[in-house]
């Protein structure tokens, strides 16, 4: 089995249920300690006292200190005098005696004064230092600066709590689109793996507890470029995470990962863009896999990474009997199932060892344990070899080994999660036309995969849209502001030979929030159309010459090679007239 499949929930399709009553609120910013010039008043608030205190004493008591002019007259220095002369000495600078010089009284008083500054600075200093290193300061000076790194983007951005194994993944690929993203987790260990992940932007990662709602708002939350939360933490703060967003902001949406049902109910009453769980989703994409294969093998095949063959399907998996063997959450929903589609199906503890699958159709190891789930599946090969294998794979440590072992199907719960999420995010309605595949029949799957495969070739194709306007085709713009028709089919010929398809497909047509998928070649387009196209990625660089050049387009369409200047366009059009 090939990579797990995803069930789509477009932003398109979406119903939204109804807000829940609340009150307009400021999304709150301030976390508790965060202040840093309170901080710095409070610690240095006795040491500033006693330097100060130093400072006066110094400054009144040279003031009165008996003194004389060049003319031998008494003179003492005045308050301004006193404090000029303590201002030079005690910052070490010292210009001399000034105005004149001093008596020995004076002297005396200037040198007990040094040393007074030079305990009181002492002391001063020591104790910034401290306060430097506290982690408390650290912490509070790292939060206003993140706080104005957040507040100076300038550019739509979304927020990524939960930087584990699929948040990691999902910044991955939201970096190589060049989105803007934040990122809070409450783990310090990995909020300072994003100094190392090599992103091309500078991430802002904050590190704290999730359920507050200010950490949230520092993130940028109240931001109005703010256009999503992700919340891939464990259930618990994921309902937080919902809650929070949908009663202070419920303009943005949230996609939230969820592992437990009850927990998917409580988060469906406050609208999140979507949940994901993975336990329950694949046993849904198992029982694809066993029930409709082509389906399986086309939705697969359009998810991989762009290139990848076709993966052979596995007929005859439907009779016999199943082996689920785990503890949890996990093995209980699988079990589920799999029953739902008719199948026998023995739930099996892992501490009871070795299950015997003498006669058994498949086995999934789902132990909570990767080492565990390889051993049982050793096991299961050895002693059946036809037997299919199924294996859960919980952490990127055993990644290698799994791979190596090649089971027939790998669950990876955060890959799954990773490609649902960014599925919302980076393409939603090539994903459209994904959970279109997934609910169609096995004939129209065998049907559109030959379509495919003929037109695109055998390797996974790459994804683009755009819309027939100005910015993303001009040519097409003008075309139909000249009153011209234009085809499917006319626009994805070939440049170079106008009665040859590009070799790319178009999944779907979406025009005045209606979506057609696969629209025939003779499909009028009008103005405004968004087209999302699977193609060879060598096709798109040929489709932009027809989307932005009109000497291409009107060849697609015509069949007519019009000249490249206006002069020969001019004489060409004269040999027309009559």
């Amino acid at each position: 089995m090939g990579n797990p499949l995803v069930t789509m929930l477009t932003t398109r399709d979406r119903v939204r249920r109804q807000v829940l009553r609340r009150r307009s609120v400021s999304v709150p910013t301030e976390v508790p300690g965060t202040d840093a010039v309170f901080l710095v008043l409070r610690r240095m608030r006795l040491p500033l006292i006693v330097l100060i205190s130093i400072f006066t004493i110094s400054v009144v008591g040279m003031s009165l200190m008996p003194g004389v002019d060049p003319d031998g007259n008494p003179h003492r220095l005045t308050i301004f005098d006193a404090f000029y002369l303590m201002s030079i000495t005690a910052t070490t600078i010292g210009f001399g005696e000034v105005p004149y010089g001093f008596s020995y009284p004076q002297r005396m008083w200037v040198t007990a004064s040094i040393y007074m500054t030079v305990i009181g600075w002492a002391y001063a200093l020591s104790s910034l230092f401290a306060m430097v290193q506290d982690r408390g300061f650290r912490e509070a000076i790292t939060v206003q600066r993140l706080r104005r790194r957040i507040k100076g983007i300038s550019e739509p951005f979304l927020i990524v709590a939960g930087y584990g194994q699929a948040g990691r993944a999902v910044a991955r690929v939201l970096d190589e689109h060049h989105r803007r993203f934040v990122v809070i987790d409450h783990s310090p260990r990995k909020v300072d793996t994003l100094a190392i992940d090599q992103h091309s932007e500078d991430v802002p990662g904050i590190e704290g507890d999730v359920h507050n709602p200010a950490l949230l708002g520092l993130a940028g939350l109240g931001h109005p470029l703010c256009e999503g939360v992700l919340a891939l933490t464990t259930d618990d703060c994921n309902l937080a995470i919902t809650m929070n967003v949908h009663l202070l902001r419920p303009d943005v949406p949230v996609i939230a990962r969820c592992d437990d049902r009850r927990t998917a109910t409580r988060l469906a009453d406050f609208d999140p863009a979507a949940i994901i769980n993975p336990y329950d989703r694949y046993g849904h994409y198992l029982g694809l896999a066993l029930k409709k294969p082509a389906t399986f093998q086309l939705a697969t095949w359009l998810m991989d990474p762009v290139g990848s063959p076709l993966v052979a399907r596995m007929p005859g998996l439907t009779d016999g009997r199943w082996i689920v063997v785990g503890d949890g959450r996990f093995s209980t929903e699988v079990a589920n199932d799999l029953t739902a589609i008719g199948l026998e199906v023995t739930v099996a503890d892992p501490m009871d060892g070795n299950p015997d699958v003498t006669g058994v159709t498949g086995m999934i190891a789902g132990a909570e344990s990767d080492v565990e789930n390889l051993a049982l599946a050793a096991h299961a090969r050895l002693e059946n070899p036809d037997i299919f294998l199924a294996v859960r794979q919980r952490s990127n440590l055993q990644a290698a080994t799994m791979q190596a072992f090649a089971a027939d199907s790998l669950f990876v719960p955060s890959e799954l999660v990773a490609r649902e999420v960014l599925a919302h995010i980076i393409s939603p309605d090539y994903w459209a036309f994904i959970d279109h595949v997934l609910h169609a029949d096995d004939p129209w799957s065998e049907d559109v995969l030959r379509r495919f495969v003929d037109r695109v070739g055998g390797g996974t194709p790459t994804s683009t849209e755009f819309v027939l306007d100005s910015a993303s085709a001009p040519a097409v713009a003008r075309w139909f502001a000249g009153g011209r028709s234009l085809t499917v089919g006319q626009l994805t010929a070939d440049p170079d030979d106008w009665l040859t398809p590009l070799p790319l497909l178009v999944v779907s047509l979406i025009r005045d929030e209606e979506t057609t998928f696969l629209p025939d070649d003779d499909t009028a387009l009008q103005a405004g159309d968004l087209l999302v196209i699977a193609a060879d990625p060598d096709a798109l660089d040929q489709l932009d010459r027809t989307l932005f050049h009109d000497r291409t387009l009107h060849y697609t369409a015509t069949g007519e090679v019009r000249p490249e200047t206006w002069l020969f366009r001019y004489l060409a059009d004269l040999r027309k007239t009559p």
